[in-house]
């Protein structure tokens, strides 16, 4: 009887020191989950040259900064003279950008830059059009515009100022797209669908679940974390209705059991699936104290003594009592994490106690700390 009302007194007391939260599985749409193959993003990067900076571009100790300018001026048919050269309303940048799918020429996307030298600020200087290119080579936008970089620089030396990080900045829809890549969705009268986390079960259920809707053998799963799906005769020619209507589908996803913390902030967050053993756990310590105090020792009337200060340390040791808890092999972590926190457990206690269940194998699942 007092083992029963003990276990109910440490699972009353699930939230005294340590946040828990219940990670479950619900009926999900296979568009959260899961993405047409195809549908990817493309990096994009450049060199380039921002100009009309007031005095806050690079100096003439960055080299690379004065032959581009040199290079690019070349182009022009202009001469230039580097003997006396202290341009510091040039910065030399690099340019990024990221390609979407499915961009026609003529589009245009953001870009992103950033000072490659001791340029202090590129706030209100012109980025000078900018070829873009991806891995293979190839250009596919150029950019070109104003950089706004949303803070400032004020001031010199011990008396400067300074908001945000001026020395890099962005340029919305401040590239052209050039260049489209290649659209073959679908051409082949096939599609696949790429799963955010691979899972076997996830994966056989968006394969039943397509097949469900459509018949046949419409759907396989050629991995756990990618489905292939052949196209219906009638959706031939309207690829884009017969995505989006698989996009729509339900399904429940599956996920391994895990339980994830966090020593910062003591917050434990556990799937549905974790299981724990029976097992017994012991929380127990010495707790040592010691306190200093300061007096004064005055000397014997008319003596020849002088006043002193005696500091005195007392030091204190108490052994607590250590507290066992066995819990049944029903119990869920929710309940190891309150009988913990009875105990007098800290959050990193907690912790280093989940590691020691999960190589003593009492705990079904993976654990990663965050």
């Amino acid at each position: 009887m007092k083992k029963i009302f003990t276990l109910a007194t440490l699972i009353a007391c699930l939230a005294l020191m340590t946040t828990t939260v219940f990670a479950e599985s619900s009926v999900t749409r296979i568009k959260d989950i899961a993405k047409v193959q195809g549908m990817r993003n493309n990096q994009l990067i450049g060199y380039g040259l921002v100009v009309g900076l007031p005095g806050t571009g690079d100096s003439d100790k960055i080299r690379q900064t004065i032959n581009s300018t040199v290079s690019m001026l070349k182009s022009f048919g202009i001469t230039v003279d580097t003997s006396n050269w202290k341009a510091k309303n040039v910065a030399a940048v690099m340019v990024t950008a990221t390609l979407p799918p499915f961009v026609r020429e003529g589009d245009t996307i953001d870009v992103v830059v950033g000072s490659m030298g001791d340029a202090d600020s590129v706030q209100g200087g012109v980025l000078l059009q900018t070829p873009l290119f991806a891995a293979n080579g190839e250009v596919y936008a150029v950019a070109q515009g104003s950089v706004s970089t949303g803070g400032f620089v004020a001031g010199r030396a011990n008396s400067r100022a300074q908001k945000n990080f001026p020395s890099a900045g962005n340029i919305p829809n401040g590239a052209i797209v050039e260049r489209t890549l290649e659209d073959d969705l679908g051409r082949n009268g096939q599609i696949s669908l790429s799963l955010s986390s691979s899972d076997f079960t996830t994966a056989s259920r968006i394969t039943n679940a397509i097949n469900s809707a459509y018949g046949g053998n419409v759907a396989h799963a050629a991995n756990p974390g990618r489905v292939d799906i052949n196209i219906p005769g009638y959706y031939r020619s309207n690829i884009v209705e017969f995505i989006a209507t698989i996009e729509e589908l339900p399904v429940v996803p599956d996920t391994i059991a895990k339980v994830v913390v966090s020593e910062r902030t003591g917050t434990i967050v556990m799937g549905g699936n974790v299981s724990v053993d029976e097992c017994a756990i012991t929380q127990g310590g010495l707790s040592i104290r010691i306190q200093r105090e300061e007096s004064v020792s005055q000397p014997d009337p008319y003596s020849y003594g002088t006043s002193l200060v005696v500091r005195n340390a007392e030091a204190n040791a108490k052994e607590e009592m250590s507290s066992s808890v066995v819990l049944p092999a029903t119990t869920k972590v929710s309940d190891v994490i309150g009988a913990l926190n009875a105990v007098g457990a800290s959050p990193r206690d907690c912790i280093s106690i989940l590691q020691a269940m999960k190589a003593a194998g009492a705990i079904h699942a993976v654990l990663e700390i965050i």
